[in-house]
């Protein structure tokens, strides 16, 4: 059965890149309220591959007033594990329009990748599971273990109804082991498999120095600036290439082991290779702290960025002394870090001595997250890691990631400590969020080579023995 439904998916490949292609094709944008109808669409489009794929009892699920979650399931292979797939159907805008090679809502061919919103994050792994799925529905027409598949609506604004949505789906979403496939190999042909993530604390820092903007001519000098303020206050974050100077910020922090060190170590890095593709500028250092490799500051080292400021607009500017400025700054945590101390530690610091005695309001920005860590060990991460080592051709390596999917250790603790399988889809060059995302082509026949075998692997355990 192993090998029919991996010859039925190098015949059918391009009927699953047309897939994707469909998938890429609807501009499912959450993030800006306008494309509700998008969003729709991709949810019934996911469910009708979902019923050409194989999967039974496919319906479109809510919570309140949610985005719609696509479901399938397949439950006919008694006394095997259920396994339960994750993805989301919802993409990212369309920024620097300019900086786009082909309509990025077209699936593109090009240099060996597919180009197009959301083909890597995170529509590719839509097609690749129901590509597994189908190589064995439509050869043997059976699987070797059940399949619940979830495909969200809102993963991109937050997830903010999915914790919910388990809690309220929990009987018929209970699944023995969680596959997810939203991060990323460490370069391509190298299978990744996932097993850290960082958290996320975000605040929105406001400066007030009065209710009103006034001339700058009659009044600049006399008037405190609320944008300095702001700056001043947001330079003091600047680390150098030391730790954040952020009092008591490390008190938590696991320390890396001289094993976790030395296997970062020896993962490839090219610099000079991720400085040219992001257009780094020439005189720009690396920000890392001293004796501390990219993998490790960037998986197991808190980090601190302002991602969005706001005083006045260029357009709209005029001579004015600004009376009011704002910040939003987002906090990466790592293992064992307390979100409400990192919240407090992070206030407690940018509340202190303010520039002229302005007021200064720091408020959480959004729900926090924690951190992720396992160990990838057990009769599961065995599946996949051997699983992968035969798609690939290579011996996967265990890895951290630096950002947040926030629902994956919640949900395993829902399903009782269900292993959690993050497998690697995105590579270097896929620029998700980004001008050209792009999937590695190769890769994706890999990857979902790689499904089948996890399927049949995990197949041959039982839900006791698969933790």
């Amino acid at each position: 059965m192993l090998e029919t439904a991996l010859n039925w998916l190098q015949k059918n490949h391009e009927e699953i890149v047309r897939n994707l292609a469909e998938l890429v094709a609807i501009q499912s944008i959450s993030t800006d309220g306008e494309h509700q109808a998008e969003i729709e669409r991709t949810a019934q489009l996911t469910c009708e591959q979902m019923r050409q794929a194989g999967l039974h009892n496919v319906d479109i699920l809510r919570i309140g007033g949610s985005n719609p979650y696509a479901y399938g399931e397949w439950l006919e292979a008694n006394g095997k594990p259920t396994v339960f797939l994750y993805a989301h159907h919802d993409v990212q805008p369309i920024n620097y329009v300019e900086q786009w090679k082909t309509d990025p809502w077209k699936l593109t061919r090009r240099d060996g990748r597919l180009f197009g919103r959301g083909s890597a994050d995170d529509k590719g792994a839509i097609a690749a599971f129901l590509g597994a799925v189908a190589a064995y529905r439509k050869t043997g027409n059976a699987l070797p273990v059940n399949i619940k598949m979830l495909v969200e609506g809102e993963e991109e604004v937050g997830s903010k109804n999915l914790m919910k949505f388990f809690e309220m789906y929990k009987q018929k979403l209970q699944s023995d082991v969680i596959v997810v496939c939203d991060t990323e190999n460490i370069e391509v042909g190298v299978p990744s498999i996932t097993y850290s993530l960082r958290g996320i604390v975000m605040v929105r820092v406001d400066v007030v120095t009065a209710r009103t903007p006034i001339h700058s001519g009659t009044s600049g000098g006399g008037i405190p600036d609320a944008a300095i303020a702001l700056n001043h206050i947001l330079g003091r974050l600047y680390w150098d290439n030391g730790p954040l100077p952020i009092p008591h910020f490390y008190d938590d922090v696991r320390p890396l082991t001289e094993r976790e060190r030395a296997a970062f170590t020896r993962l490839p890095f090219d610099a000079q290779k991720l400085r040219q593709e992001i257009g780094m500028v020439p005189t720009v250092r690396f920000a890392m702290e001293e004796g501390y490799s990219f993998y490790a500051q960037t998986w197991r080292r808190p980090a601190i960025t302002v991602i969005a400021q706001e005083a006045s607009s260029l357009k709209g500017a005029s001579n004015q002394v600004l009376p009011r400025a704002s910040a939003i700054v987002s906090c990466r945590i790592v293992p064992d870090q307390k979100p409400e101390k990192v919240l407090a530690d992070l206030t407690a610091f940018l509340t202190h001595d303010p520039p002229w005695g302005c007021e200064v309001h720091v408020t959480p920005y959004g729900p926090s997250v924690d951190w992720w860590m396992i160990d990838p060990s057990g009769p599961a991460f065995e599946a996949a890691l051997s699983a992968l080592r035969e798609g690939y051709d290579r011996d996967p390596v265990p890895i951290g990631c630096g950002g947040t999917i926030g629902f994956v250790g919640p949900l395993s603790q829902l399903f009782g400590g269900a292993p959690a399988l993050l497998l690697g889809i995105e590579d270097p060059a896929s620029n998700a969020h980004a001008p050209n995302e792009s999937l590695h082509e190769g890769d994706f026949r890999k990857l979902m080579a790689s499904l089948v075998r996890l399927f049949d692997n995990l197949g041959r355990l039982t839900p006791e023995r698969i933790r």
